[in-house]
């Protein structure tokens, strides 16, 4: 437990984050904080190979800010509140970890842009909508959504979306490359564990994991000749890591490798 509006817990390599705001788990300025106490916990846990978000019950993963709190609030607190939230989800974003969104209920306006900011999404079937629609509130989706989705979907796509702040199945979203994987309802929990305990030791290099990681979502927004050099920077320091000896060495003898995360 971390507190009150989000739960934390590790299991088997696995950070297990929820966010807990009944009915929508929608968030406030409290709650970005006791993620980012979350999210920091588990980067800097040795145990802690995969992080997995959540959102508590099963019908939101976020209905995203509490639109209540900003209705009522000074525009200078607004925009502070937006500035430290999108600094939470920077953290999350960079945190050299696999990070999974779990979306098992509806993924709406800032709970999308919390999932954009993991690095895989998996939902569950007919489990909900998700989508920005921010508009109709007559504002912009500000905590990452004009800038992750169109990574993720494409500029006219991303536009269109956001412009006419429709909501969209998981299944449509997959076809876009929104979600990853779109997991059953009667297994969705018990399934994306399995995932996700695919990459913790012994059965992945996690060190690998997270320099792959690093490599791309830096790399992306630098000039290549730079993205190539921090490429070569993260590959030595892999080299000189035991799971690269352990690797290299079980594929030599033909042995299945038995990675440790270090």
């Amino acid at each position: 437990m971390l507190g009150q509006l989000v739960e934390y817990r590790v299991e088997n390599g696995l950070a297990i984050i929820e966010l807990h705001h009944p009915p929508a788990n929608t968030y406030s300025y409290e709650m970005m904080r006791e993620l980012d106490e979350a999210i920091l916990t588990a980067r800097l846990d040795a145990a802690v190979h995969v992080l997995i978000v959540r959102g508590k019950g099963d019908k939101f993963f976020s209905a995203g800010a509490d639109i209540a709190m900003l209705a009522g609030a000074d525009p200078r607190v607004k925009y502070y509140f937006c500035l430290h939230a999108n600094e939470t989800l920077m953290r999350l974003e960079q945190t050299p970890k696999l990070v999974i969104a779990a979306l098992n209920g509806h993924t709406v306006g800032g709970g999308l842009e919390i999932a954009m900011a993991c690095d895989l999404r998996i939902a569950c079937r007919d489990a909900g909508r998700i989508g920005l629609p921010e508009v109709n509130l007559g504002v912009l989706p500000g905590t990452g959504g004009t800038q992750r989705l169109p990574r993720l979907v494409g500029r006219s796509r991303a536009i269109e979306l956001m412009a006419t702040g429709r909501t969209i199945s998981f299944e449509e979203a997959l076809e876009m490359h929104l979600i990853d994987y779109v997991f059953d309802r009667d297994e969705f929990w018990q399934q994306l564990l399995a995932y996700a305990h695919q990459f913790v030791p012994p059965n992945k290099a996690s060190k690998a994991v997270g320099h792959i990681k690093r490599a791309v979502c830096t790399g992306i927004e630098i000039p290549l000749a730079e993205g190539l050099a921090l490429e070569r920077e993260l590959q030595q320091r892999l080299f000189e890591s035991s799971d690269a000896a352990e690797g290299l060495a079980a594929y030599v003898n033909k042995t299945v490798p038995r990675f440790k995360g270090a």
